[in-house]
């Protein structure tokens, strides 16, 4: 079976992220996007969804809302490729 891995960077002038997944891990997690509950939630997810998963995500105009949303879009694109 192909390896189900795969690596996204996204850039916009709100955020800077960058996502790698592989869907068929054992659930090591490294997560880094400066909101500590948003770190929790993607290491759970990651975690108890046996995936590994790494994200980087830096704000760029410091609203968090953008670094939230542009995060979660990120990780479904990793996903879906």
């Amino acid at each position: 079976m192909k390896a189900r891995k795969s690596s996204i960077n996204r850039s916009t002038k709100e955020t800077s992220v960058s996502v790698s997944v592989n869907i068929d891990g054992s659930g090591n997690t490294n997560i880094k996007t400066g909101i500590n509950f948003l770190d929790h939630l993607i290491t759970s997810f990651g975690k108890h969804g046996m995936m590994d998963l790494k994200v980087n995500a830096k704000s760029n105009d410091n609203i968090v809302h953008h670094l939230i949303e542009d995060t979660a879009i990120t990780i479904g694109l990793a996903i879906d490729k």
